[in-house]
């Protein structure tokens, strides 16, 4: 995280924006308002009761299916994606979004209506700076089930490149690039509308969505094989007058496209509104192949974890040392254990809420070698296992606001299993999987290795409780 010399935004007034929302068929109002320094974007519903706000944040994420739709207990707010896309495109970072329903109006399918309607507020720069989040290393993931690949690398801003490829006739494959959102997103991108292909309509209504539907809010991409009588369905879904036909585009849409690869630019709209779900700025380049809202929000679970990461290896490791996460004095700041009963010198990766590898090195001067054997010098397998509790306790810890106010107690240790002897001169690395977190209680799979052979392994649950709490019980 860092701190560049611009400053936060908000808007300048308040203004409302009145319109149906696409799959419940309801007329919404969205009404923007100025938010201080460091709120982010806050979403209300001010049609119930005690009108409770919801935080745009990739943690209150409910559905993901045809838009994204985020929610806190029953209080939910769906289709937000465009919404979102012109806040973030503009570079608001603060703002209050009530809305009197349950869906975000859908305008004409794309981001511009409230692009024009934050603009005529004005943006309004205030005092605090403006939080960065600095892609520092390449990540990739994909999901061939999908087709879908995204990598992100380091840049000095945030840039987008996107790529399509539905292998559909009528829609060919498409690519775009953004490399400044200040200067393109407006005149290249906000007007871009939501497509969908005429086959997927029907099967849509019937699934209770596009309730507000029409060819004046998304792009329809036709088929030839269809019957008259598809058509005349199709015609009395969207209450079409006179004739429907395919135009140039193979659209059934009669106003014409508004960019010449204006499906793979919505894509970039849309991925653009997804992230600002990460409450923080983005510098790093994304390039995306195929990518949807639920493959969105995976690149920022990476993006996420890579961003906390980079706040507790600042909170405790206090010099810069390469290849290494926490040293052994950032460990004891986070861990209760000293000599001789510290058994992790280092981690050398860390990825929060997943899992962590951590490093003992074994030396002849353990004081546990002088019984264990005299002769014959071995590990005892029994501290083994607790290297790699010290080392779950690490990664379990670092979910608690102040990890020195609590203490990881391991309540059950299962399916261990001892494959080789450890002995002086030996370099254990503990890779430590959180499997699972319910009700405070955190199931973590561990293996040991010592040059890459798996000398044990085992199953740990730990329940964190606070210090003071914890001598009563």
């Amino acid at each position: 995280m860092i701190h560049q010399n611009e400053k936060q935004q908000t808007i300048g007034g308040t203004i409302s924006y009145t319109g149906v929302g696409l799959h419940t068929g309801e007329i919404n109002t969205v009404t923007f308002k100025p938010a201080p320094e460091n709120t982010g974007i806050i979403f209300k519903r001010v049609d119930l009761p005690g009108e409770p706000e919801i935080p745009a944040d990739m943690k209150h994420v409910k559905s993901l299916e045809r838009g994204t739709n985020i929610g806190i207990k029953e209080a939910t707010v769906a289709t937000i994606e465009h919404v979102l896309s012109a806040i973030k495109g503009l570079e608001i970072d603060n703002i209050i979004v009530e809305v009197d329903g349950e869906e975000m109006p859908v305008a004409d399918g794309s981001a511009i209506e409230f692009v024009k309607a934050l603009k005529k507020c004005g943006i309004v720069e205030q005092d605090a700076d403006r939080k960065y989040l600095e892609i520092k290393k390449p990540m990739s993931f994909s999901v061939p089930e999908h087709n879908v690949d995204v990598v992100v690398v380091p840049s000095e801003s945030l840039k987008i490149t996107f790529f399509i490829d539905f292998d559909h006739p009528n829609l060919k494959p498409q690519y775009t690039s953004m490399v400044s959102m200040k200067d393109e997103f407006e005149k290249g991108f906000a007007s871009a509308r939501t497509f969908c292909f005429v086959n997927d309509i029907l099967a849509l209504r019937k699934a209770g969505l596009i309730k507000g539907g029409s060819l004046n809010n998304a792009l329809v991409i036709g088929d030839e094989s269809m019957s008259d009588d598809d058509i005349n369905e199709i015609k009395e879904l969207f209450n079409v007058k006179g004739d429907l036909s395919l135009n140039e585009h193979k659209l059934f849409n009669s106003e014409p496209l508004r960019y010449y690869n204006e499906f793979v630019r919505h894509k970039v709209v849309d991925l653009i509104g997804d992230l600002a779900l990460l409450g923080i700025s983005v510098k790093g380049h994304i390039l995306a192949a195929r990518s949807g809202h639920k493959t969105n929000i995976e690149l920022l679970k990476k993006i996420r974890q890579q961003y906390e990461n980079e706040i507790l290896k600042a909170k405790y490791q206090k010099k810069d040392v390469k290849g290494v996460v926490f040293d052994n004095e950032a460990i004891q700041r986070i861990l209760p254990h000293r000599y001789p009963f510290l058994l992790v010198d280092k981690v050398v990766e860390f990825v929060p809420g997943d899992y962590i590898v951590g490093i003992k090195n074994v030396t002849v001067n353990e004081p546990f070698f002088q019984g264990h054997f005299p002769d014959h010098p071995v590990m005892p397998g029994v501290l083994i296992v607790e290297a790699m509790v010290q080392t779950g306790g690490i990664l379990v810890l670092n979910e608690c606001p102040d990890p020195r106010d609590f203490v990881a107690y391991f309540l059950s240790i299962d399916k261990v299993k001892f494959r080789k002897l450890v002995v002086p001169g030996d370099t254990l690395e503990f890779r430590m999987k959180l499997v699972r977190s319910r009700v405070g209680v955190h199931l973590i799979e561990g293996k040991a290795y010592v040059d890459d052979q798996l000398v044990c392994e085992g199953e740990l649950k730990a329940k964190l409780l606070k210090k003071d709490e914890a001598k009563n019980t």
